[in-house]
């Protein structure tokens, strides 16, 4: 799929060795025009770098924060681009490594922030999302194109795509899982995402914090501030 915007994963080198069922590769391979890069910093490498420096690009990092401009509720226009192509920066790793990427990487921190309040749950089926607005990459990836091709910034004719791909992967997960003979099996099928039990007590409790910023809608356009460091 061509896509207008340039769409740059950021792997942390986890889910790059050890996750089978990584939906940023997944997204990858599906975008004509896109690209990964492994690491835990970013500001040491020289591809990255040449990316952010890159006059003729818009990088935004779509993480969210109280500063982020949520696409789902306010658009992001042509004028807001200067002529520049748009470049979506994911960290593409569980949130605890993703904010530690962050962390180290202070050029990313310094990018616009862009944002998202899901159209739906996500619908993975094989892992437990950290929070009821957490989303995999891939359908993060998909709900951005939505977002872009209702703005005019991107075309996105056929919405259906990469979420068919994501449904696919996780039917032969599922497939496998089954097998007794196979490493995987499960003894207990998967269960429904709003059948399981979010986070209880301290960790429940630390996770509701740190994605209350997506509950804040109020924010500058994307060039307007550079995001804070994070704490």
């Amino acid at each position: 799929m061509w896509t207008a915007t340039r769409f740059v994963f950021l792997m942390h080198p986890k889910e790059f060795k050890q996750e089978k069922a990584a939906t940023g590769r997944l997204t990858h391979l599906a975008l004509a025009d896109s690209e990964i890069h492994v690491g835990v910093g970013f500001d040491e490498d020289p591809a990255v770098q040449a990316l952010l420096g890159d006059p003729s690009l818009f990088p935004v990092l779509l993480y969210p924060g109280k500063a982020a401009w949520n696409l789902s509720t306010r658009q992001l226009l042509p004028a807001d681009l200067a002529g520049r192509r748009l470049t979506v920066l994911l960290l593409d790793a569980t949130w605890s490594l993703g904010r530690k990427m962050l962390r180290l990487s202070p050029s990313l921190q310094r990018l616009p922030r862009i944002m998202l309040t899901p159209s739906s749950p996500s619908r993975y089926l094989i892992k437990q999302q950290p929070h009821d607005c957490c989303l995999s990459t891939l359908e993060a990836t998909h709900e951005t194109l939505v977002a872009l091709e209702r703005a005019g910034l991107d075309r996105y004719p056929d919405p259906g795509q990469l979420l068919a791909l994501f449904q696919r992967m996780q039917d032969f997960q599922m497939r496998c899982a089954t097998d007794p003979a196979l490493p995987g099996y499960r003894r207990k099928p998967y269960s429904r995402p709003s059948e399981r039990t979010p986070a209880r007590g301290r960790s429940g409790s630390r996770r509701r914090a740190v994605f209350a910023a997506l509950q804040d809608q109020a924010a500058p356009p994307p060039g307007a501030e550079p995001a804070g460091r994070e704490a």
